[in-house]
């Protein structure tokens, strides 16, 4: 595929409908990484094993959303869409303020993971619609930025609040973000899903030139659901200190590095941006290993999220590159499933390791099991243009 050169007259990336995308975007990412790493915190008061099912029920539950929700967008637009996504995805988390019942948890994390779902899925695809082609790798790193930002303050301020004032201000929190960005779908395009699609989600999943970047991805993802939700839980209180610090840094580097290879990507090619995501994302979690060296945790951390982020924008804008405008849902569904399905594996995973190894071997199991994905990278830069 040839890679198109910048030129000065290049569209604009912004524009209206996508800056008041903006606010949905931060409502959706503070309605989900505020909580991501205190539930498992609050859940594993029953026990390791438990803290790794509460994220391991959202992470589950958001992909089994996310394969209906390209019907849920066929049938209602993708304002209908997003609006009862966001309302999922916050309105729930006001029950954990009543009870720490463990199956209330998995029930709230579950219709929270189908709220995310719908929500992401949806919102993903207006994005794209929204994004010139030709600068499509630079604008998602500029939404990429924007959630990322969100995140990077959302996830280490989530602990931060339980350490201090307890659980029921970042439940508050979780629910209202969502809920208040509301007010912002109705000024929202009224796109409906176009027609003539020609991937469903099964068509999709037998697609190779999808299914490489979204397992690529998936595998930087496992490893990124056990190092939210294990790596406040596997230092010593002496290092408490270390966990905000390591949960802001991740975020930001991956932050910096969308940014940076959505740009890079548009100019030279998005497949160049694979191994060097790989590499970055293994040497990051080996690092994690190290838990009783601070300097060890937060450099991990940082290089953990710069692979990571590199990967988010490289993989995403390959597959919406490869399927018509028409299948920017399925696109966008297919690789949030394979977001969240390796985030819930490697949760659920790493807790049953845990008990078994420790919290050391069970990082440095975790970025072994990265190290596969090079092969796919491989596979990636000899593969034959895809045809649009």
């Amino acid at each position: 595929m040839a890679v198109p050169v910048p030129g000065p007259h290049w569209p604009p990336i912004l524009s209206r409908a996508l800056v008041l995308r903006f606010t949905s975007v931060v409502g959706s990412s503070v309605g989900y990484f505020l909580p991501l790493a205190v539930i498992p915190a609050y859940a594993g008061r029953a026990g390791s094993s438990m803290a790794g099912l509460a994220n391991g029920a959202l992470l589950l539950a958001t992909v089994l959303g996310e394969l209906f929700t390209p019907r849920i967008v066929a049938r209602t637009g993708y304002r209908w869409a997003l609006a009862s996504g966001l309302f999922l995805l916050g309105a729930p988390t006001l029950l954990l303020l009543a009870s720490s019942a463990p199956a209330l948890i998995l029930a709230v994390n579950v219709v929270r993971g189908i709220g995310f779902a719908v929500a992401i899925v949806a919102g993903g695809a207006l994005t794209a619609a929204l994004i010139p082609n030709e600068r499509r790798g630079e604008g998602l790193a500029v939404v990429g930025m924007v959630s990322g930002t969100a995140s990077l303050l959302a996830l280490p301020i989530g602990v931060w609040i339980v350490q201090h004032w307890g659980f029921a201000p970042v439940f508050i929190a979780t629910a209202a973000a969502p809920i208040l960005a509301l007010a912002t779908i109705p000024a929202l395009p009224g796109r409906q899903a176009a027609a003539g699609s020609r991937y469903g989600i099964l068509a999709a999943l037998r697609n190779a030139a999808l299914i490489r970047p979204a397992t690529i991805f998936a595998a930087a993802t496992a490893a990124g659901g056990v190092l939210i939700t294990f790596l406040p839980l596997a230092l010593d209180r002496r290092m408490s200190w270390t966990a905000p610090v390591a949960l802001f840094l991740q975020p930001a580097t991956g932050t910096v590095a969308k940014w940076i290879g959505g740009r890079l990507g548009d100019r030279h090619g998005q497949t160049r941006l694979l191994v060097p995501g790989i590499v970055l994302s293994v040497v990051g979690m080996a690092m994690l290993s190290l838990i009783h060296e601070p300097v060890s945790v937060i450099a991990g951390s940082a290089l953990f999220g710069a692979g990571f982020g590199t990967l988010h924008n490289a993989t995403l804008t390959l597959m919406y590159a490869r399927v018509p405008r028409a299948d920017y849902s399925t696109a966008s569904a297919l690789w949030n499933a394979a977001y969240d399905f390796g985030m819930a594996a490697g949760a659920i995973g790493a807790g049953l390791i845990i008990s078994l190894t420790g919290y050391p071997t069970a990082f440095l199991i975790t970025a072994l099991a990265i190290l596969p994905a090079l092969w796919l990278a491989r596979l990636e830069k000899t593969a034959p243009p895809q045809p649009r």
